[in-house]
């Protein structure tokens, strides 16, 4: 096993060792004893032993003179991987050993003398593997999931949820599309980008259950639904995702965390192509001027949905309208799915800082939507909140799920340069303060506390670690046999 990292870098301790132990197989191989060696190459056999054991790293030319007594070339010497199993497994004991992981742990160095069994440094090594993979698994809780969530969602507050690279990448692309009016990215112009990066889009009924989209990089294939959002624009989305990995030089992740920030980053790609900077920001900037600013006018003017159009929103207002701004989606018990603010709007938080999971305040905007009888139409709120008032516009969605809602806003004196602003509905919250809205009335605690005994819904996920494999949720097996099944045959 190679002791090379993963970006390729070998740490120089464990790239002597492997140099060692090939110079050892080699010179074994050849019959000779150290000092035998030594006396060919012109140094002591103590010399030799201290490279052999990784202590010390000769100099290009005695590797030469090495190599060439041993009858071999000097590239064979400096070939990553270890020339037999045993020094596989003492080169694997000691990269782990050096890992931060074992080193915060302060235990002793375990060395690997001849007289250590192989049954006793496959164990060792056993251990350690396990130990990884235990690791990795614990990555994927929903605790650190949400801890990951949060500080993606902080990283991204200070940026003001605006990434240029990603802009610049997706307007280049669209421009090269000839994609250049303030009009919807049609599939025709999705399916063309596609084959630009070399893919074919295939659209199929049996994809597995905890897949959106596969991509086969062997035969440049995009597996994809055959139906999504109504209207199609899940499809187009889904479609510029998977395309995204591929456009963001994207590697298969080593965390959690990083499975995350890839998935934010291909989701903001995605929206950057449906609705691209530059005409984006113009026509946002126009409904500005004329004190107009909507986000259903955003959604229909690009042909997407609107929570879509509500978070492309949040990438652009503060760069090109200079607005603070708070998005955040509930379902309809008043959870937090997702969300983000950078204008101050106290969203609840939990003991990490993450927000998902949450309850907001029953007098918040996203909930009282809820209560409205005609849900269909925009709807619009004031809210006093104990860090200001603020401005929202809400819209109700339903999926097989149950109902949501998608909340947009902004503090009081934007909501100037919205249409709804002159909205009489206000309500006045006072949360976390459990007197707001959690503490039942004097006359309902008084009827019935004490007299009462729910059945508690428990939320699958609250328990549940989040499947693990190679992509977290995804069945590495499935997966794979999905692929085997739609591969192209040779020669077709």
């Amino acid at each position: 096993m190679s002791p090379t990292t993963k970006t390729g870098i070998a740490d120089s301790s464990l790239h002597r060792m492997l140099l060692g132990k090939r110079i050892k197989h080699f010179r074994t191989q050849a019959g000779l004893t150290l000092d035998a060696l030594g006396d060919r190459v012109g140094v002591v056999g103590s010399q030799l032993s201290l490279i052999e054991n990784g202590k010390r790293e000769p100099r290009l030319s005695l590797l030469q003179s090495i190599a060439s007594e041993l009858g071999i070339d000097p590239a064979e010497l400096l070939r990553q991987e270890a020339p037999d199993a045993r020094s596989a497994m003492e080169l694997e004991l000691e990269r782990v050993q050096h890992s931060p992981a074992y080193l915060q742990l302060k235990l002793p160095h375990v060395r690997t003398p001849k007289t250590l069994s192989d049954e006793a440094l496959e164990s060792l090594v056993g251990l350690h593997r396990e130990l990884a993979r235990r690791s990795l698994a614990a990555a994927a809780t929903p605790e650190e999931a949400r801890r990951a969530n949060t500080e993606i969602r902080l990283k991204m507050r200070e940026c003001g949820n605006y990434l240029p690279e990603i802009e610049r990448i997706a307007e280049d692309l669209m421009r090269g599309l000839g994609h250049t009016t303030t009009s919807a990215l049609t599939h025709r112009d999705v399916a063309v980008l596609a084959e630009k990066l070399g893919f074919t889009l295939i659209f199929v009924d049996d994809l597995p259950a905890n897949t959106r989209s596969i991509t086969d990089l062997e035969n440049g294939r995009i597996y994809l639904p055959p139906a999504s959002i109504p209207g199609g624009h899940g499809l187009r989305s889904l479609a510029l995702q998977a395309m995204a990995h591929r456009v963001l030089s994207h590697e298969e992740p080593s965390s959690y965390a990083e499975f995350l920030e890839q998935r934010l980053q291909i989701n903001y790609f995605a929206a950057a192509c449906l609705m691209p900077e530059t005409r984006t920001a113009e026509f946002l900037g126009a409904a500005k001027k004329e004190r107009n600013l909507a986000i259903e006018d955003l959604r229909d003017a690009f042909g997407v949905t609107h929570e879509a159009a509500a978070h492309r929103f949040t990438n652009l207002a503060t760069r090109h309208l200079d607005l603070n701004v708070h998005h955040y989606r509930l379902d309809s018990a008043g959870v937090i799915t997702r969300g983000y603010e950078n204008d101050g709007l106290p969203l609840p938080t939990d003991a990490t800082g993450g927000i998902e999971g949450q309850v907001v305040c029953r007098k918040w905007a996203g909930r009282t939507a809820f209560d409205r009888t005609n849900r269909t139409s925009e709807f619009y709120q004031y809210t006093d909140t104990p860090n200001g008032t603020y401005w929202s516009t809400v819209q109700i969605g339903d999926i097989t799920q149950g109902a949501f809602s998608i909340a947009c806003g902004v503090p009081f004196d934007d909501s100037k340069w919205f249409r709804g602003r002159d909205t009489s509905a206000r309500t006045h919250s006072t949360c976390p303060d459990p007197a707001c809205c959690q503490t039942p009335s004097e006359g309902l605690l008084e009827r019935w506390q004490g007299k009462a005994w729910p059945s508690a819904r428990m939320h699958a996920h609250v328990l549940s670690p989040l499947p693990t494999g190679s992509f977290p949720g995804v069945d590495d097996t499935e997966m794979y046999e999905f692929l085997s099944a739609h591969a192209p045959t040779e020669g077709a």
